[in-house]
């Protein structure tokens, strides 16, 4: 997952020496304005911390405030972590950037043969592979029983959606590959890893690689989200269960949780090629650094209008774990972050030598992506706008169009169907990739049970036709819409699935998935 969002500009890097005036009481003006319970800001200008502070609670309710050493979990911003712990691997001559993954990995298979040969792992951090936009996803959204491991190895069941190296489509599961590549290599999971000789070589100390250090943490925030205005994101901030989140076998795409004051120490050493602060040591050689942030492939920019036109890009390109774009004439470095019930941005400017990062503890981008734009047009010297206001006037126009297209379609549609009685459709049905789901009948009517995803079930309400809708019982998981396909006989042969929500997160991937009756496999 990943929230939405350069001709160097060089002016006198000492030209701003603080945030805009007043930032402190804007910040939390806009959050209490659109009801983010907590976030914290790290600002680094010239090798030094300009701002490290938390706002808000912890948790709504409560009156436990959030400080600068608050852990939040930051999402797909940890990719560049991964890259980093694969740059200390390359410093230490025990892989190379172009080495095949194959070489390292050998149980590692792409659905294509010949893509799985030339693999390199740079391509593991690209998203250039041929694989659709969140390909494999569900294999630890919400949650998992699987191991890393297995993960990797379904792998080469899923479908490319284009050839390999000839465009850009976000995924998540080829950087678990790369953890697991790193496990191989090191002989250290990439939890174990990670901590060491990345975080703690780094002075990060309050930072976690995993749910034993992250629970074990009394100083971190806790998640939230809109659960009841008919979409997700639309509605009341309500308290969602902190244990009850992403698997930790995608943790090497994003499983860091990250303190502001931590975050500070890693912006400097973005921003310093490596070298550690306040010493003469460095966490990776300027030469890896220098790989991390060379553009590899193009994104496609999405046509921006009136009142943001101002924020599209002249060009939108992806490095090893960053997004290299520019701003208004000028390079940017910056990737975001998603995670149920958080969301992250960490941005560089590095001819200015200023970095920044915003955390929240709610699935409210619009302050992070308003924020975002404030204080890049702060420190490049151009006129202050009110962005987090458009963005979020944006926001609301998009959600309302979301929300008539989905209300006409929960409109009952005609009773037509179901084609079969009820016990016709109950049987176990596997993915290639997924795994299994099972249809089961309870008081005249059907469930699912998704297997490969604990406490992933709930009940089948009838649609139309042979289609269904899910109703979950954790009503935090997106609902979709399970259609049967009969063989002229009359029997299941296939199970085909699709989000109801025009806004479900992309790593909903219910559109990948193609389920076969289990016993015909046999």
């Amino acid at each position: 997952m990943k929230i939405l969002m350069l001709m160097p500009l060089i002016v006198c890097a000492a030209a701003f020496a603080a945030p805009p005036a007043g930032f402190e009481a804007r910040v939390e003006n806009l959050r209490k304005d659109i009801g983010v319970p907590g976030m914290a800001i790290a600002i680094v200008e010239n090798d030094q911390v300009t701002m490290a502070k938390g706002y808000g609670v912890k948790r709504l309710g409560s009156s436990d405030v959030i400080d600068a050493d608050t852990i939040f979990p930051t999402g797909s911003t940890g990719k560049a972590f991964t890259v980093a712990a694969l740059g200390i691997l390359v410093d230490q001559g025990k892989i190379g950037w172009d080495d095949k993954v194959i070489d390292h990995l050998p149980g590692f298979q792409m659905y294509d043969p010949w893509v799985t040969r030339e693999m390199s792992i740079r391509d593991l951090l690209v998203h250039r592979s041929g694989l659709g936009l969140g390909a494999g996803d569900l294999l630890f959204v919400p949650r998992t029983n699987l191991s890393r491991a297995e993960s990797v190895r379904r792998l080469r069941y899923i479908k490319p959606a284009s050839s390999f190296r000839s465009g850009f489509a976000y995924d998540n599961i080829l950087y678990m590959v790369a953890g697991q590549l790193i496990e191989d290599v090191s002989g250290e999971t990439w939890e174990r890893f990670t901590a060491e000789h990345v975080l703690k070589a780094a002075g990060m100390l309050h930072s976690t690689t995993d749910n034993e250090g992250h629970f074990a943490a009394v100083d971190r925030a806790q998640p939230h989200a809109r659960m009841n205005g008919g979409l997700r994101g639309v509605g009341d901030q309500s308290v969602l269960n902190e244990r009850d989140n992403l698997g930790s076998n995608a943790s090497p795409a994003g499983g860091l949780a990250v303190s502001a004051n931590d975050m500070a120490r890693w912006l400097m050493i973005q921003l310093n090629g490596g070298a550690l602060p306040g010493s003469d040591g460095r966490l990776f050689s300027q030469a890896a650094h220098d790989q991390m942030w060379t553009p590899l492939v193009l994104q496609p920019i999405a046509p921006r209008s009136g009142a943001l036109a101002p924020t599209q890009p002249m060009f939108n390109t992806y490095a090893l774990g960053w997004d290299v774009r520019d701003y208004r004439g000028a390079k940017i470095v910056w990737h975001g972050g998603a995670v149920f019930g958080f969301l992250t941005a960490v941005v560089l400017i590095p001819e200015k030598h200023v970095g920044f990062s915003i955390e929240i503890n709610s699935e409210d981008g619009e302050i992070i992506v308003g924020l975002m734009y404030e204080l890049l047009d702060h420190y490049l010297g151009l006129p202050a706008d009110t962005w987090p206001e458009k963005i979020r006037a944006d926001k609301t126009q998009r959600v309302q169009e979301a929300l008539k297209v989905y209300r006409a379609a929960a409109a009952k549609p005609a009773k037509i169907g179901p084609s079969l009685p009820p016990a016709r459709y109950v049987g176990t049905y596997a993915d290639p990739w997924y795994g299994n789901i099972e249809i089961g009948q309870f008081r005249g009517g059907l469930t699912i049970d998704f297997k490969s995803t604990p406490r992933m079930g709930g009940t089948l309400e009838h649609w139309q036709h042979d289609s269904f809708v899910t109703r979950f019982d954790d009503k935090t998981i997106e609902p979709a819409y399970v259609t049967f396909g009969l063989d002229a006989e009359g029997k299941v042969e296939r199970v085909t699935m699709k989000a109801v929500s025009p806004l479900a997160d992309f790593s909903y991937d219910y559109q990948d998935l193609l389920f076969t009756p289990l016993a015909a496999q046999k």
